[in-house]
């Protein structure tokens, strides 16, 4: 046995296969949802595995998820693995354009799409090259065109298939694929070895103590512990913070739920009614709803089972997290730090935001390097953080940027990322900003997420992003997108500009803000900064 995520979910089935692995909520207030033992998600799992493999997707092959929440996303990506095919995230967004690239670059042997999504793949598949076999889970909409080739139900899909486990040897080389990236670029696929991403991106079966020493003994840590945790990843499994969520309640043998979409209200009365004990999300952007429900609808919602919310992806603001200890004080919230392309980097100290960046404590693998040298940088200078040990092969089909982000040193592999920081003495690592995004006025430096800090700390803003425009003087100036918070009174932009300079620098302060009805975001609530510069570029009052 090796750690290979398929023999380790295998494992955990044959030590508690009675054990309540999933449950599935659907569209809120329609009552549905799916419960399945970890013997009825690993059988169900069998079946497909068995539909791919008879229709001829082969060990190395990708397959494209391109899925909603659902037992169907949990089940295909366990089918997948199982076979040695890959599984590929598609981001269910994205228009035909964004899909038809996804599809052509990710070399897709096999499709498994919401019926939802189906005029969108229809646009997207002849411009795609591939994929050969097609299946649908659900109905398609009415009126809506088919594909030239005739996608096959999930349910006959999963019909067609033999239960049984009776699948060749496996590798801990076995790959997974996460697509990241569109906010700043097209996305790219980071190509995880499985026990690559055991390690750095589920902490190798413990993550809050000591990772297993061998394949076998996860399995054994089930068989001694109880039950009773309950994971609850909120963001799209199309994200990595979620699927690898997925996996750590699978890897600890517990229970996972997880809904269709994100819906704040309902979100809090499945906490209550499955006592959740763990919530994953992305940032403000999902944390926020929370705490507005909380005040307004669902005030007094039984939130005694849960004992920590984590946040992936984006740093919840000081503002926020105030808010929602107030409300749930027993709750320890975490600011987690990594990314698809590094897996798990470390935590937030308590002291982390304000004005200062954020300040993490690392792994023993993570490091600030100097971009041009690859080598740790003084303390206090800046540089960008890297993680060596395990981390991912490169992109696929992207030497270029592979080249870019992956290397070798000192006989270790290396991975690059965007996030630029600073190291202290003590080797607590502050974290300023994504590089890409850091704007350059008269030759200041300014990173987004400090702006974003203090401009959410206002009242009457509810949401912010914060880009780089044209300035015919500074070169680039900084503006502001911001919502307003339901119910505030009308926000000037001076009244903002004379907020942020209590607490900013003058270059940081935003020479242009915007006022939006809502901020636009990702499903799973990433900054999309894109629009954002597009918003900003396009208001009239732009000094460009």
């Amino acid at each position: 046995m090796e750690y290979n995520l398929a023999d380790l979910f295998e494992s955990i089935t044959d030590t508690v296969p009675g054990r309540e692995a999933l449950v599935y909520v659907d569209h809120p207030g329609t009552g549905a949802e799916r419960r399945l033992s970890y013997a009825e998600l690993d059988g169900a799992a069998n079946r497909l595995a068995h539909h791919l493999q008879d229709s001829g997707v082969g060990a190395g092959e990708h397959v494209g998820l391109h899925l909603y929440n659902g037992v169907e996303y949990v089940q295909t990506l366990l089918a997948c693995l199982k076979i040695r095919a890959v599984p590929v995230n598609v981001n269910y967004r994205y228009v035909a354009d964004e899909l038809a690239y996804l599809y052509r670059d990710a070399d897709l042997a096999a499709l498994v799409f919401d019926a939802e999504f189906t005029e969108r793949v229809v646009e997207a598949l002849p411009r795609a090259g591939t994929p050969r076999h097609l299946i649908r889970a659900g109905t398609a909409p009415e009126g809506a065109r088919e594909p030239r080739r005739a996608p096959v139900s999930f349910a006959a899909a999963e019909a067609s298939g033999s239960p049984l486990r009776d699948f060749g040897p496996r590798s801990g080389d076995d790959l997974f694929v996460i697509y990241t990236g569109g906010t700043t670029g097209m996305p790219k696929g980071v190509m995880w070895r499985s026990e690559d991403l055991f390690f750095s991106g589920m902490g190798g079966g413990a993550p809050t103590g000591e990772p297993v020493s061998r394949p076998e003994e996860l399995a054994e840590r089930a068989a001694a512990g109880g039950e009773g945790l309950v994971f609850f990843p909120t963001p799209p499994l199309m994200h990595g913070t979620s699927t690898l969520t997925l996996f750590i309640a699978f890897n600890y043998a517990q229970k996972a739920v997880i809904h269709r979409k994100f819906v704040p209200e309902e979100v809090l009365r499945t906490i209550a009614r499955e006592r959740v004990t763990a919530v994953s999300l992305v940032g403000d952007a999902m944390l926020r709803p929370l705490i507005d429900a909380l005040r307004g609808p669902l005030a007094g919602t039984d939130l005694t089972s849960l004992l920590a919310v984590s946040s992936s992806g984006a740093m919840l603001s000081q503002t926020v997290r105030d808010q929602f200890a107030e409300l749930a004080p027993h709750t320890v919230l975490l600011n987690n730090f990594g990314s698809s392309e590094s897996g798990f980097n470390g935590t937030a100290t308590p002291d982390a935001g304000g004005t200062q960046g954020f300040r993490i404590t690392v792994n023993d693998g993570t490091a600030v390097l100097d971009p041009a040298t690859r080598r740790p940088v003084a303390p206090g200078e800046p540089g960008r953080i890297a993680l060596r040990g395990h981390v991912p092969l490169g992109y696929y089909n992207d030497p270029e940027h592979s080249a870019e982000t992956f290397f070798e040193a000192d006989g270790a592999r290396w991975v690059l990322l965007g996030d630029m920081a600073t190291v202290d003495d003590d080797g607590v690592v502050t974290v300023l900003g994504r590089g890409s995004q850091c704007i350059n006025t008269g030759g200041e430096k300014v990173y987004p997420e400090e702006v974003e800090e203090v401009l959410k700390a206002h009242p009457d803003i509810y949401d912010a992003l914060v880009t780089g425009v044209p300035h015919r003087h500074w070169g680039t100036g900084v503006a502001a997108v911001v919502q307003p918070r339901a119910g505030a009174e009308p926000l000037s932009a001076e009244a903002v500009r004379a907020h942020c300079r209590t607490r900013l620098a003058g270059y940081k302060v935003p020479r242009t803000v915007v006022v939006t009805r809502a901020i636009q975001r990702s499903p799973s609530g990433k900054a999309d900064y894109r629009w954002a510069r597009e918003v900003a570029l396009a208001d009239a009052g732009a000094d460009a």
